[in-house]
């Protein structure tokens, strides 16, 4: 099949198996069965067409979803009374991100050669709790501090906090890591489903890769790769904190959820190709 004969809709199926089959991976490995999974996805379709797919300047009916979706009437309606599918905040991982990268780059938190200092808890100025209450808002600072040590961002020496030389890394348990897949793999679809539409001007979307890289030189990559993105987020994110807004303004004025995110692409060559049918291609 052409490139030429396929169409939009054909193209999009295409797609969705491909985005497909890691989550199923990921979901037979936990003994999510298909028909768990089916349901979920009519539950998401009926939610999404009741939120975001009213008629202009109407209210969203049973008919309308069925007629979507595809799915009668009575299964809309089952559908609909089911728990709502929530897209949650990121919550303490977002916070707990946002104190690091305040110990980073904020000069009060820091000695005069620019490293992060080592905090009290409280009692001192500056201390740990500042640290949280500057850049956490109304959260607690000893939660923080456990999901920091936790996750061996920090550790305790002598009775005061030191940043290590890993930084943040949520999740080293495995709940926390589903809960990431959900989130950010979410943001970066959400932002192709922008760019797609094509309605406003595109959102940053690059990837680079090598085909043929020998295997004795992937480690060398990845050392390399982390290097240079790790320079670059760490100057995105002192832009975005000089940037952000504070919770008394966030009532009054309307603010995004802004940012980048970088990952590595490490997989076996027979990976790239994929057999439709008769069809066998190589992508980029």
């Amino acid at each position: 099949m052409t490139e030429e004969r396929l169409t939009i809709e054909s193209r999009l199926i295409r797609a969705a198996r491909r985005v497909l089959r890691p989550l199923v991976r990921i979901l037979l490995r936990n003994g999510i069965t298909a028909l768990t999974a089916q349901e979920l996805i009519r539950k998401t379709y009926v939610d999404v067409a009741f939120e975001e797919f009213a008629p202009q300047g109407g209210k969203q009916t049973l008919a309308n979803v069925s007629v979507q979706t595809g799915l009668n009437r009575k299964e809309v309606a089952r559908l609909r009374k089911l728990e709502q599918i929530q897209d949650d905040d990121t919550g303490s991982r977002t916070r707990a991100g946002r104190v690091v990268a305040g110990w980073l780059t904020d000069p009060e938190f820091q000695s005069g050669a620019g490293f992060p200092l080592d905090l009290a808890f409280s009692g001192e100025t500056p201390s740990f709790s500042d640290l949280v209450k500057k850049y956490s808002g109304d959260m607690y600072p000893s939660p923080l501090r456990d999901e920091l040590l936790r996750t061996g961002a920090v550790k305790e020496v002598h009775g005061r906090l030191q940043m290590t030389s890993r930084g943040y890394v949520p999740a080293t348990d495995e709940g926390t890591k589903i809960d990431i897949l959900g989130t950010d793999t979410a943001e970066f679809v959400a932002t192709i489903d922008h760019n797609v539409q094509g309605e406003q001007k595109p959102l940053l979307q690059y990837k680079v890769l090598a085909e043929r890289l020998p295997e004795d030189q992937l480690e060398a990559f990845n050392e390399y790769s982390r290097r240079v993105s790790m320079g670059a987020v760490d100057e995105i994110r002192r832009w975005l904190i000089e940037h952000e807004g504070d919770a008394e303004s966030e009532a009054s004025v309307p603010s995004y959820v802004a940012g980048i995110g970088v990952y590595q692409i490490n997989r076996v060559r027979k990976e790239l190709e994929v057999n439709d049918g008769d069809e066998r291609e190589n992508h980029d």
